[in-house]
């Protein structure tokens, strides 16, 4: 069971470091939260008493601890009248890496393959199958950002069968179910179990750059190694995104990424504000709402698809159209496809449309783009008709190519009437929206994140940072990308296609190892 430290700012300033013995604390706060000292107690008291409640059913007794610590932070609340206390840091107790790495790594290692995920693991396993010493090097765990950067809901958009890990398929009895957040690690865990590959856990790589004799020298953690090939298997989300109006919102306002989002009881009580209605985004406002928050969306660009559409999931009928086995090269929007917004659907609870308007009219505030902060005043942008407009009709086109499919083949499916908008927002002005009048305590900023390439120390990349490669093979001799969105066709950052993408780059290594060592002889 594993304990959790949590740091309080006092409304005086004074920071103080508090201990939980499970994560019950996790429930009731959120890192950066900032809650008045009364609910700060209250959640406390909430937290402390499930967490030692979780010892006893353990155990057999209380904890002890639990109940000091509380009547600790009970004691010092009583010397404030009034305030709000901000929570500075929740840091989970992990568990020691199942891979550990030596205490020093050095020498040369063939290939080493940067990040622990299933990009990683999957080139890995190509890897293993054509013998290419190898090292994959993981500065977290394994899966981690599964198991870290993952709400307590979430669960996959994509059917389970879409799960193709090389060698590993998905084998539940759910095919066409959704898998939640447990059940991914498990399948991340279960596929590294399948072949058990050459990986170091909690190594922090600090610097790639060249070495004129061996290749590449990587700098990490744990010391030097050097390699003749490294693939940098660490996706493209590298950095929470914050707009610049983030840091106009006043020090009462709850501030957190979506990827720190875990659940609706752990935020301050009052409304919520999300700020984009991607994946993210959509998903979390539906979260929130389903729990009876208060909540406000503010609305983007990003599309929207059919969760099932004339008897099938949409993804099965583009799955058969070969929509997913489309490359880049080939996509109308060519490499622009790259930076456009996921189309918002869930799966959850079996999987449905995720649809703003039907929010909307049950009582869900949905807005326009935020523009900015004007004093105690957040201002939209008057767009969120256009923007729902645009989100509706990309999904009718997706039905329009499905329709044509069915059509040209003679398929026997089962017509529906197409989508009918069930609410409208009121025409106006662009909307403004008081933060103390609203008791708006929270904002979630779902604006995505941006890549960092800084500690790749090779000239592989353009002039916006984002790595030259064709399919994987950049531009540097030797090196190599994989995990990236549309990498090379719409699965390449997902369980759907990483296998065909981790084979090609291993089957690049080898061919690249086979003629240097001519060269050499």
């Amino acid at each position: 069971m594993p304990s959790v430290e949590f740091t309080l700012r006092w409304p005086d300033g004074a920071v103080e470091r508090c201990y939980s013995p499970s994560r019950a604390i996790e429930q009731v706060l959120v890192p950066g939260g900032v809650y008045p000292v009364a609910e700060l107690v209250r959640r406390c008291q909430a937290g402390l008493e499930r967490a030692s409640e979780r010892v006893r059913e353990q155990r057999g007794f209380a904890c002890t601890a639990a109940a000091e610590q509380l009547a600790a932070i009970e004691g010092r609340a009583g010397g404030f009248a009034t305030g709000s206390v901000r929570v500075e840091g929740l840091r989970r107790e992990e568990p020691p890496p199942s891979s550990p790495a030596p205490e020093r790594l050095s020498g040369h290692a063939g290939a080493i393959v940067i990040g622990g995920g299933q990009a990683g693991l999957a080139v890995s396993y190509h890897l293993r199958e054509r013998s290419v010493p190898h090292v994959v090097l993981e500065r977290d765990c394994l899966a981690s950002s599964w198991r870290k950067h993952r709400w307590d809901t979430f669960c996959l958009v994509t059917p389970n069968w879409q799960c193709r890990l090389p060698g590993y398929p998905y084998r539940g009895d759910d095919p066409d179910g959704f898998m939640v957040r447990e059940e991914i690690v498990a399948y991340v865990e279960g596929f590294a179990s399948s072949f058990h590959p050459p990986l170091y856990e909690g190594v922090t790589v600090e610097r790639v750059e060249d070495d004129e004799e061996e290749g590449f020298r990587v700098h990490t953690s744990h010391g030097e190694l050097t390699a003749e090939q490294v693939i940098l298997a660490v996706g493209g989300y590298h950095v929470p995104a914050l707009p610049p109006v983030a840091a106009a919102l006043g020090p009462e306002v709850t501030q957190l990424h979506s990827s720190s989002y875990r659940n609706p009881s752990s935020l301050p009580d009052g409304a919520v504000l999300v700020v984009g209605s991607g994946q993210s985004g959509a998903q979390i406002a539906e979260d929130l709402h389903l729990a009876g928050r208060e909540v406000h969306l503010s609305v983007g660009s990003a599309p929207r698809v059919a969760r099932f559409y004339r008897g099938r999931d949409c993804v099965a009928w583009l799955e058969d159209m070969g929509h997913y086995d489309m490359p880049i090269e080939e996509h109308p929007e060519g490499l622009a496809a790259r930076k456009e917004p996921n189309h918002y659907v869930t799966g959850r609870d079996g999987g449905h449309d995720l649809d703003l308007r039907a929010m909307a009219r049950e009582g869900m505030h949905v807005h326009g783009r935020l523009l900015g902060v004007e004093g105690s005043e957040l201002a939209f942008a008057d767009d969120l008709a256009s923007n729902l407009d645009s989100a509706d009709a990309t999904a009718e086109r997706i039905k329009d190519a499905i329709d044509r499919y069915i059509g040209a083949r003679g398929i026997e499916a089962p017509t529906e009437p197409r989508y009918s908008p069930v609410w409208e927002p009121e025409a106006g002005a662009a909307e403004r929206l008081s933060l103390g009048l609203e008791g708006l305590s929270t904002v979630v900023w779902a604006t995505g994140f941006r890549s960092d390439w800084s500690w790749v120390k090779v000239p592989a990349f353009d002039g916006s940072g984002y790595p030259v490669h064709r399919r994987g093979v950049t531009t540097v001799p030797g090196l190599y990308v994989l995990g990236l969105p549309w990498l090379h066709t719409w699965g390449s950052g997902r369980f759907a296609g990483i296998d065909r993408d981790a084979c090609h780059v291993a089957e690049h290594v080898t061919e690249y190892r086979t003629v240097e060592a001519q060269a050499a002889a």
